[in-house]
Order: structure tokens, then C-alpha cells, then sequence
């Protein structure tokens, strides 16, 4: 009677262990371990030009470039592909838009300096209008993603909405010639840095045998 008896409890311990090693596969697979940190990087070298860490000075990107080539917009690259690869639509769609968010903003930092549109170092209305152009659209775009992000836990919606805060900021400030509204932008930034590092400990606690820490209700659904 017994051996009949340990039959059931074997099976359910073997599915219970066959479900732990999946979620550790999973967690340890985490795209997020990537796109995350190099996200945070650049996020932090952003910060610091917009509160006016880096100076005023036509120089003061020259330290931030780099980070967004080599660092954010690969990052964002490898944690698509990897993402894709592991058939993580929706972690694939986010990291892709923020792919295409810092390298364009580093193609156009770097295009405004060295005139590589038209005379936009020494034409100020041309390279006004330009970061106006490329603010609001991504104001626009990011707003979307906010919107269809409702779905998630609310860490990633707070994540969105600071993104837009921040964006919003950066524009108006852009447009108004207000350092002020652009040190407000550098705040919106540093405070969506520190979510990311919240999600980026998440993920690598995770990975490393770690349990998840709170990401909230969903705002849709929850």
C-alpha cells in the first residue's frame, strides 16, 4: 500500500523539480541581463549632460558618444536578437525601440556636430528644428509603447512614463532655450536609470538562483 502511496508524491516531486530547473533556464536566459545594464550606462551619461555635468561647450557630447554607440545601442542590439532568438516577442519589441532611440540619438548628436546634414554647427534654427523633430517623434513613439505597456507589471509602465517625462522635458527645454526645463529632463532621466537598475538587479538576482522581486499589478488586467 505504501509503494502505491509514494507513487503519486514521486511524480509530483519530479514535476515540482523539472518545473524549478525550466524557471531557472528561463531566468538565467534573461535578455534583460544585457539590455538592461548598457540601457542604465547610457541613461546615466545622458543624465549627466542634461543637469551639466559634462559643460556647455560644443565638446560636452564627446564623452556620451561613445557610450551610445558602443555600449547602449549594441547592448540594445544583443538583447533584441537574444530575445528573438528565445521567441520573447514583447521584451524583443522593447529593446528594439530603444535600440533604434539611442543610436538615432547618437547619429544625431554626432550629425549636428559635424555637419553632416547641412550646416547645422553653425545654424542654430536648423539644429533646433532637428532635435524638435527627433524629440517629438520619439515623445510620440515612446508614448505609444507606454500605452500598449498597460498589459505588463506597472514597473515597466513607470519606466515609460519617466522616459516620456523626460523626453517631454528635453523637448520643451529644446525649443524654449531653458536650461532649466533641461535639468528637469536630466532629474526625469536619472529617475528611470534607478527603475532600470531596480529591473537589472531583479533579473541578475534571478539568474543567480534569487527570487523575484515586486514588479507590481498590471495597470490592464491586473
Amino acid at each position: 500500500m505504501s509503494t502505491i502511496d509514494e507513487r503519486p508524491t514521486a511524480a509530483h516531486a519530479a514535476a515540482d523539480t523539472g518545473a524549478d530547473e525550466a524557471a531557472a533556464a528561463a531566468a538565467a536566459a534573461n535578455p534583460a541581463l544585457v539590455g538592461v545594464p548598457t540601457f542604465v550606462v547610457g541613461s546615466v551619461a545622458l543624465g549627466l549632460y542634461l543637469v551639466g555635468f559634462t559643460g556647455a561647450s560644443s565638446t560636452a557630447l564627446v564623452g556620451m558618444l561613445p557610450i551610445l554607440f558602443m555600449c547602449t545601442g549594441i547592448g540594445q542590439l544583443i538583447a533584441t536578437f537574444w530575445a528573438i532568438r528565445t521567441g520573447a516577442g514583447p521584451v524583443a519589441a522593447i529593446f528594439g525601440i530603444f535600440a533604434g532611440f539611442w543610436l538615432s540619438f547618437a547619429v544625431l548628436a554626432t550629425a549636428l556636430g559635424a555637419d553632416w546634414f547641412g550646416p547645422t554647427s553653425t545654424d542654430t534654427a536648423v539644429a533646433t528644428g532637428a532635435q524638435e523633430t527627433f524629440l517629438l517623434s520619439w515623445l510620440v513613439g515612446i508614448v505609444v509603447l507606454t500605452l500598449a505597456s498597460l498589459r505588463l507589471p506597472s514597473i515597466f509602465t513607470l519606466l515609460f512614463v519617466l522616459v516620456d517625462a523626460a523626453l517631454l522635458l528635453v523637448l520643451l527645454g529644446t525649443a524654449n532655450g531653458s536650461t532649466g526645463l533641461l535639468f528637469g529632463g536630466g532629474i526625469a532621466v536619472f529617475a528611470f536609470t534607478l527603475v532600470g537598475v531596480y529591473l537589472f538587479v531583479d533579473a541578475l538576482g534571478q539568474a543567480t538562483g534569487g527570487k523575484a522581486l515586486p514588479m507590481g499589478k498590471p495597470i490592464i488586467g491586473g
